[in-house]
């Protein structure tokens, strides 16, 4: 996938969204930290808007996703989730 002038992460972006992985769920604390550290620099704009989406979850919803608790009703977050539940 090519990466576009506005898919370049800037330092700010990056630790606002190092702030908002910060969650009251230690085990999705973790997962998340880990999935910003080895993935979020690489993905394109479309993604990160699906991840911002996911964030805006509360805890236990996300980590049911993740969990394999519950599957996802919104096709367009399959390969974000994926990722996550690979970090």
């Amino acid at each position: 996938m090519k990466m576009q002038a506005s898919d370049v992460l800037d330092p700010v972006s990056l630790e606002r969204v190092r702030w908002r992985c910060r969650r009251g769920l230690l085990e999705l604390d973790i997962v998340l930290g880990r999935f910003v550290r080895q993935r979020y620099a690489e993905m394109d704009n479309a993604q990160r808007v699906v991840f911002d989406e996911l964030l805006d979850m509360p805890d236990t919803e996300l980590w049911d996703l993740i969990t394999d608790k519950k599957k996802t009703v919104h096709a367009h977050q399959s390969v974000v989730l994926e990722w996550l539940k690979a970090a």
